[in-house]
């Protein structure tokens, strides 16, 4: 295979160029089929790819929490049980998924590039809002995909260290940005699970119980929606829960969430008379 550059073992002329601070855009010219968005017409609509569900996101004052369960469905069948859809963005902001699986693994996967890529070359972090934009140009890629039926949802979530506040951003397939500054979910269990945020949401609680309350939504959603999954006690399954403060973005740990799922399951068995 010929040398693009002409001269043995020299990378191509686009790595060399000076350009942009944005790694989606320096992709699309140095190698563009690797773009989520970029697969070309498919030969029919995909009605079969393994999906994730339930995402919610939780502000409270100083910082907000992300939850996501962690099943995928492809139709009537469970594809996995412990995805994990909730991941770090950078050091004060997450981002989840609901939606084509691999798509949105491939879409979180640049994200957290594109951010640390700008760092890098800019030496500065992007704003909160920076961010959820550049988000929003990714998603509007992947536009023609969706229409073929391997549409991905995110949500995102952060500490606005101008401001300090937690902050949460949704998207829909056409990539229009919308901004929650109190809960949000996405995904098919997302009616329910927002239903029980706007019951237990106070402006005021604690991390603990934006915790608690976003657990609770999960277990909520994965009680009416089948593809949305629950603790699963016996297989240690626990729901993917992080946080975003001043502190910085931090994953709970399984021996953290694990005493949550306990009490919430304690609670409902009282109230139940079991």
């Amino acid at each position: 295979m010929p040398d693009p550059t002409g001269v043995a073992g020299r990378l191509p002329a686009v790595f060399m160029t000076p350009g942009t601070s944005s790694f989606t855009d320096f992709l699309s010219v140095a190698a563009p089929d690797l773009l989520p968005g970029a697969r070309g017409p498919l030969p029919a609509p995909v009605t079969d790819a393994a999906h994730g569900t339930t995402i919610v996101a939780v502000t409270f004052p100083g910082g907000v929490i992300m939850a996501g369960d962690r099943r995928a469905t492809q139709g009537h069948m469970i594809a996995q049980r412990d995805v994990e859809k909730v991941h770090h963005a950078d050091e004060f902001s997450c981002v989840g998924y609901a939606g084509t699986a691999g798509v949105g693994a491939e879409l979180i996967r640049l994200f957290q590039v594109e951010l640390e890529h700008y760092e890098k070359i800019e030496g500065s972090t992007l704003s909160l809002d920076a961010k959820a934009n550049r988000l929003a140009f990714m998603v509007k890629g992947n536009l023609g995909m969706a229409m073929q039926g391997l549409a991905v949802i995110p949500l995102f979530a952060g500490f606005d260290t101008e401001t300090g506040e937690g902050r949460i951003f949704s998207y829909d397939i056409a990539a229009a940005k919308s901004e929650e500054r109190t809960y949000e979910s996405i995904g098919s269990g997302s009616v329910f699970a927002r239903g029980s945020l706007k019951k237990r949401y106070r402006a005021n609680h604690s991390q603990d119980d934006a915790i608690r309350i976003s657990v609770e939504a999960l277990y909520d959603a994965a009680d009416d929606d089948s593809a949305t999954g629950g603790p699963d006690l016996i297989r240690k399954l626990y729901p993917i829960v992080a946080s975003v403060t001043a502190d910085g973005y931090r994953r709970l740990t399984d021996d953290e969430v694990g005493p949550v799922v306990d009490l919430i399951i304690a609670d409902r068995a009282q109230n139940s008379g079991g």
